[in-house]
């Protein structure tokens, strides 16, 4: 399996969208449902998280290990979501995460940069 690009992730959720809404294109759907939506699915990958802290802490509710595999897709679920926002915005989040990336990395004097 091929490395996915950020490029990838986002000319496939162009394409898919418009399955979403049988072949019309999604401009009805505004920038605030996306970010609901991201919102919704970050709390999911929480819920995961706190789940996986109880076992580790040994209190009641927890899971076992096999919660990684539905914590990384609730992860990729974000990931999914966080581009859906940004084409409702209008941002280039390939250009976005680069720019912040070396933001944070130039602010605290570390010289790993995207």
């Amino acid at each position: 399996m091929n490395d996915l690009s950020l490029k990838d992730l986002r000319d496939a959720n162009e394409r898919r969208a418009i399955l979403w809404r049988d072949g019309k294109v999604a401009d009805d759907v505004p920038l605030e449902f996306a970010l609901v939506e991201l919102a919704g699915e970050t709390g999911e990958a929480c819920n995961v998280g706190k789940k996986l802290a109880r076992t580790r802490l040994g209190i009641k509710g927890g899971v076992d290990d096999s919660a990684l595999e539905h914590l990384a897709d609730e992860l990729a679920d974000v990931v999914i979501c966080a581009d859906l926002a940004a084409i409702k915005a209008g941002i280039d989040l390939n250009a976005a995460v680069r720019r912040k990336f070396n933001a944070t990395s130039d602010k605290h004097g570390f010289d790993v940069k995207l």
